[in-house]
């Protein structure tokens, strides 16, 4: 044995991932679950994963797929009945019509978006990510040995990519725009108007294809209406992906399924990614999605109030913090709030707030609440809430973050 251990070689990672590491979201998670274990009083706005439970009706359609022995396998990237019920959402709500083998299901929308890079990016080729963004678009570019070109987007333009800067951030080697509305981490959404422009570029850049996450489109704020690419550009049609899934809308993020629509060529090349990975999807997943696409819809539009009034609870609360200032986002169910203002300051032991990192963890040892900074998602200085919580844990997180900037010098 000891022989053995001495002339062992050393475990080397694959260069794919040499410089990627577990999500920074998830380490933050694991390290304020494992405080709440030892008995600290923490408060986790972290995660993207509504607090609801899965409907009733979704989950009585499981355990009816699980009565009738719908155990095997499936079809590759999704059974008939779940493509036939994609088919028909994309057109009830987008106006959208895609043939089956224009349809794709995969084990939550990242799967779909990773075979997609998968299958497409040659090393060196281009990704144009509209930063902030979130953090998983840039590493899963690199593990299909592409190159993520994360382009700023200002507050003073709500966080959203603006046309002149797409343009000239595309080159020879662009082979994707990742686009994301309403987005993780901002929560901002792009209105028809503000989308077309962007459209409009790619148009006359004809190698470049759009991969439009939908992933939050019912969770739109005021009355704003959602709008995506292929839908308002017909033109890109034939070089647009369309992602989206079932985990934002109905709490169902447990279940892993997300789905995508695109042109046949590219759908094929991600089923043969999909069949050398995990091949199909959970059998009684996909039967629960069938039912959350397929039946009753209302307690979307409830959810979206709650988030809403939750939206403006945090806005509001954290804007009458001094240090910091916060967009109200149009989407999803997350805040981005700068913390320009505290950067300098320090906290009461004297350990300087040097950066949203900084600030992030003081109020994780400060006051026991977890949030996540700005530099994951490739923007700083800020912060993002999640606040797919309950109105309480929100009170009380806003209350201690208050305090903790008030005891900084």
């Amino acid at each position: 044995m000891d022989t053995l251990t001495r002339t062992s070689i050393p475990f080397r990672r694959a260069q794919r991932i040499a410089s990627i590491q577990v999500s920074e979201i998830l380490r933050i998670g694991a390290l304020a679950t494992e405080r709440r274990k030892q008995g600290r009083p923490m408060i986790i706005l972290g995660a993207g994963e509504p607090d609801f439970d899965t409907p009733d009706h979704i989950r009585e359609a499981a355990i009816r797929a699980i009565r009738a022995g719908q155990t095997r396998y499936t079809a590759l990237d999704g059974t008939p009945e779940l493509k036939a019920a994609i088919r028909t959402k994309f057109r009830r709500e987008n106006d959208l019509d895609f043939a089956t083998d224009e349809i794709s299901v995969g084990a939550g929308a990242k799967q779909v978006m990773h075979n997609a890079l998968m299958a497409t990016l040659d090393p060196g080729d281009e990704v144009i990510l509209a930063a902030p963004y979130w953090t998983s678009y840039a590493d899963m570019v690199l593990i299909a040995g592409g190159r993520p070109v994360a382009v700023p987007c200002s507050e003073a333009n709500g966080f959203r990519l603006q046309a002149g800067d797409l343009e000239a951030a595309i080159t020879p080697k662009t082979r994707w725009l990742l686009l994301n509305s309403p987005s993780n981490p901002s929560g901002a959404a792009y209105s028809a108007a503000q989308l077309k422009p962007l459209l409009d570029v790619l148009v006359r850049q004809p190698q470049v294809w759009l991969l439009s996450d939908d992933i939050y489109e019912h969770l739109l704020y005021d009355g704003m209406q959602f709008a995506t690419g292929a839908r308002l550009e017909p033109a890109l049609r034939e070089r647009t992906l369309t992602v989206n899934g079932v985990s934002k809308s109905y709490a169902m993020t447990g279940w892993r399924i997300g789905y995508g629509a695109g042109p046949k060529a590219l759908i094929a090349a991600m089923a043969v990614v999909q069949s050398q990975s995990t091949s199909n999807p959970c059998s009684i997943s996909q039967a629960a999605a069938v039912e959350a696409l397929s039946g009753p819809q209302e307690i979307v539009g409830q959810w979206r109030e709650a988030f809403q009034r939750r939206r403006d609870l945090v806005v509001d609360r954290l804007n009458a913090i001094d240090g910091i200032v916060c967009r109200r986002p149009e989407g999803a169910f997350y805040t981005f709030a700068s913390c320009a203002g505290l950067i300098g300051r320090h906290a009461p032991g004297g350990k300087p707030i040097d950066s949203d990192s900084a600030f992030c963890r003081y109020l994780l040892d400060a006051c026991d609440v977890a949030v996540v900074p700005g530099s994951c998602f490739g923007l700083a200085p800020y912060f993002r809430i999640s606040y797919a919580a309950s109105d309480a844990q929100l009170q009380e997180a806003c209350e201690r973050i208050a305090q903790a900037c008030k005891a900084l010098q």
